[in-house]
């Protein structure tokens, strides 16, 4: 009789090029139902493009990355629940049950991800527990809008913004650090500045209290600063990991990339607050800069480890990533008042297809 664990399926060869290719879709179409007027995806437009972008993508990503290996009877269902959830959130936002899809999701993704760090004695590993409970109740706050006294929907995303950038923060060290450190151990250079403990720990601190303060919403003399901050203190740490020593693992570089999109994000947010201008712009220095590149630096380096034992082709990597970066800085150019740079627009949108595009053939087909 086959063990339980013949039965299990990786989750990141389900979740990862679907993820990849919905969001090749959903941007195209986001950009179509504002700037064309088309009114068949009247889910992607305004907040509702934020909410596909936290809710829908990233947590997908979070899902293939966390969940590790799943009986097929669980995780067929749970990507069917996801699929259900983009589609429905995308044609009809408005449905009842298409706002009921998306919280379902995350909440049985906490259920299953979540024990998994309750074992971590370290509690800046075990900050990982309500860091992903507020990252999988966003949805459910989210579907709470109109019917309680809640902070409104820029307020969710905002604060899922701030979530994200610690979550990706505490991530990223935990893969730059030690490869870095072996990497150079290889070659006789001792690596001291690893993991870090002192600034992860104060990174944790100030990214948390600016999530809070965000969704409260306090004063943004509060958030402000600790958001610029926390962005010094990403620079000075990836700064610190001497990265420019390892021109062989082009993986790394991309990966410290995502991690100077990082900071200089949060610094560029923290900034917008304290001076109480609109963050929009600014805030996709984040979602697209540094999502967009350790999304897909960490998707490709976990394919290629788990099917060649080797580091993503260098080819790939330049392409996808500047593709990223193509996409970051027409958007960060079109400023607060987006709408009236369509061109910058399409060339964002554009950048950002090719890059997970390319992505999910190379997830899919690369073998």
């Amino acid at each position: 009789m086959p063990s339980s664990r013949s039965n299990r399926l990786k989750s990141h060869r389900l979740l990862f090029p679907a993820a990849c290719l919905y969001a090749a879709i959903a941007l195209p179409l986001s950009m179509a139902t504002i700037l064309a007027g088309w009114s068949w995806t009247p889910g992607l437009a305004g907040s509702h493009h934020g909410h596909e972008m936290i809710f829908g993508f990233a947590l997908a990503v979070i899902a293939g990355y966390t969940l590790g290996p799943q009986p097929a009877r669980w995780l067929f269902p749970l990507f069917g629940l996801w699929l259900a959830a983009r589609l429905g959130y995308a044609l009809a936002p408005g449905f009842w049950l298409s706002q009921l899809l998306s919280p379902t999701f995350a909440l049985l993704l906490a259920w299953r991800v979540v024990p998994r760090f309750n074992a971590a004695k370290k509690w800046r590993n075990r900050m990982l527990v309500p860091l992903m409970l507020a990252l999988c109740g966003l949805p459910l706050l989210w579907l709470l809008l109109g019917i309680t006294p809640l902070p409104g929907a820029t307020v969710l995303l905002h604060t899922g913004v701030v979530l994200l950038l610690l979550l990706m923060t505490f991530m990223s060290g935990r893969l730059i650090a030690p490869a870095v450190a072996g990497t150079l151990e290889k070659r006789g250079i001792t690596q001291e500045a690893r993991v870090q403990p002192r600034i992860e720990a104060a990174l944790i601190l100030m990214l948390g209290a600016a999530a809070l303060a965000v969704l409260l919403p306090l004063p943004s003399w509060l958030s402000g600063p600790l958001l610029l901050a926390a962005g010094v203190l990403i620079l000075v740490r990836t700064l610190r990991w001497r990265l420019w020593l390892c021109p062989e693992r082009p993986d790394l570089l991309g990966l410290a990339v995502g991690t100077l999109w990082l900071g200089i994000g949060a610094g560029g947010f923290g900034i917008a607050l304290m001076l109480n201008q609109g963050p929009s712009a600014l805030l996709h220095l984040i979602t697209v800069g540094a999502l967009g590149t350790l999304t897909i630096g960490v998707m490709l380096r976990l394919h290629y480890h788990a099917t060649r034992r080797q580091p993503p082709p260098v080819g790939l990597l330049l392409i996808t990533l500047g593709a990223v970066a193509l996409a970051a800085l027409p958007r960060l150019a079109a400023g607060p008042s987006p709408w009236d740079a369509p061109t910058l627009l399409w060339a964002a949108a554009g950048a950002w297809s090719l890059a997970y595009a390319v992505t999910a053939s190379a997830l899919l087909f690369h073998r």
